[in-house]
């Protein structure tokens, strides 16, 4: 099947829609903000009609723009937004809670016993960052009506009436078997969900149902998490590569071929997507905070927004000994103590703005580095390159830091919106039989490349010292 289709990224702050055309490119964006709650106690809510009415207004923007026909839909989603609604008429019945929201810390301690049988199980460590402890937390203090899902499986049924998730989202729970990549009875039972009415798990590339919310009907064909697609766009197909995207929080996924690696080193063992029903894995890291970090020195009046990073920072030669550990929603990878906060050491009166904006880059370059090295770890061979993409991508201090601290070169995408990238080369594979994967992908070519710019010894002091401060986190000692 030829011509163009719909592409569109159901994000945290915002929902973007691409029409891509495999021969023209872009044809049509759009772009509307979605506008979380972020609540005292680490609480992250968001309307669902908003999130909804996001997609259709983007969707329909960037279909105006291309003022042609499209021939599918992808959709790629959250991963780990879940809400419950009633399925007859597709009404929310609770607030979504969103992926940072850490309200389900309680549900979590409570299964601290089962921690490594349902990480064995799942791949996945136990931390309310997941799904399944925010799917337990609502039917315990919200509601038992209706079904609780992922945020895509209310989406896709607002869409097309069907009940289905993709098997890289459904990974993203805590209740599917990583091996089978089926829903798992026994760690629904230790949530005690055992009784829930779950979507059917489906490839991420399959017609799924027709919409008409965009005016014509539209078969959707692509289902994607919103990690997993910009692997897919990073042309990620193999063990040996990674790529890191730099949005809200900052994520790496490295591919690990098709046989889960369950290692010691504190990283995501998930599935990366399911096609034509053979499963490909990935390894998965995160940074719970990146552009959010950048958006607190932007309230705190240290910059006035991400286009600053490069100025401010370069008015300074380095970060004057200042640390940064921007944990503002607590450490993910590989440490998972989202009990703590962030902190701001080595400060003095000669501390100025570009040696905050200078720290706060290498914290978060100094964490995604440590995310690069566990996954090396666990493939047993170090990465060659790490292929990057998002919003921050477009900071060169950001990106040469990174390259600095990981010592390797730092590819920047020229695909700014990898993600939805991803959801629509699933689109295509799922509304054209026979199409190969590799046909179905964007061109990749890289805008910069990053070098390291100092040597060995002194990546390894600048990480030391920021290790030293996490541990000072960690034991609850002052830095």
């Amino acid at each position: 099947m030829t011509g163009p289709v719909l592409a569109v990224d159901q994000g945290t702050s915002g929902t973007k829609a691409l029409v891509i055309c495999p021969e023209r490119g872009v044809l049509g964006t759009g772009f509307t903000a979605v506008r979380p709650r972020h609540l005292p106690g680490g609480l992250v809510e968001a309307d669902p009609a908003e999130l909804y009415d996001s997609v259709v207004d983007a969707g329909r923007q960037a279909l105006a723009e291309a003022a042609e026909p499209v021939v599918a839909l992808g959709l790629a989603n959250q991963g780990e937004t879940v809400l419950a609604w009633d399925p007859d008429t597709g009404r929310p019945l609770t607030d979504a809670l969103v992926w940072q929201d850490r309200r389900a810390e309680t549900v979590c301690a409570g299964l601290a016993a089962h921690g490594e049988e349902l990480r064995e199980l799942t791949g996945l460590p136990l931390d309310p960052y997941f799904a399944a402890p925010k799917m337990a937390w609502i039917r315990r203090h919200r509601t038992t009506e209706g079904v609780v899902t992922t945020s895509d499986a209310w989406l896709v049924h607002r869409l097309t009436g069907a009940f289905v998730t993709d098997a890289a989202t459904a990974g993203r729970t805590q209740l599917l078997d990583l091996d089978r990549a089926e829903w798992s009875p026994r760690a629904l039972d230790l949530y005690g969900l055992a009784g829930e009415r779950l979507p059917e798990v489906v490839d991420g590339a399959r017609p799924v149902g027709t919409t008409t919310a965009f005016g014509a009907g539209i078969p959707l064909t692509g289902l994607a998490v919103d990690q997993q697609a910009a692997l897919l766009a990073q042309r990620v197909t193999a063990p040996g590569g990674a790529k890191c995207t730099y949005g809200t929080g900052a994520f790496l996924l490295a591919h690990t071929g098709d046989t889960p690696r369950r290692g010691g080193s504190g990283l995501v063992s998930c599935v990366a997507w399911r096609l034509a029903g053979h499963i490909s894995y990935c390894l998965d890291g995160q940074v719970y905070t990146a552009a959010s970090a950048v958006r607190w020195l932007t309230d705190l009046g240290v910059i006035t927004g991400a286009a600053d990073l490069d100025t401010v920072g370069a008015t300074v030669p380095d970060s004057g000994g200042v640390t940064f550990v921007p944990a503002f929603a607590g450490l993910a990878a590989p440490w998972w103590r989202g009990d703590l906060r962030g902190s701001l050491t080595g400060l003095g009166l000669d501390t100025g703005p570009g040696h905050l904006v200078r720290a706060l880059c290498e914290g978060l370059a100094a964490q995604v580095a440590e995310l690069a090295d566990a996954a090396a770890d666990d493939l047993g061979t170090p990465l060659d390159v790490l292929r990057v993409d998002g919003g921050l991508t477009r900071s060169a201090l950001l990106m040469q830091t990174q390259a600095d601290l990981l010592q390797r070169p730092v590819e920047v995408s020229a695909l700014p919106d990898a993600t939805a990238l991803g959801a629509g080369a699933l689109a295509r594979l799922g509304a054209t039989p026979g199409l190969a994967l590799a046909d179905a992908l964007p061109d990749w070519r890289p805008s910069a490349v990053y070098e390291p710019r100092i040597d060995a010894d002194q990546a390894a002091e600048r990480r030391a010292r920021f290790r030293s401060a996490v541990t000072a986190l960690l034991d609850g000692a002052p830095a």
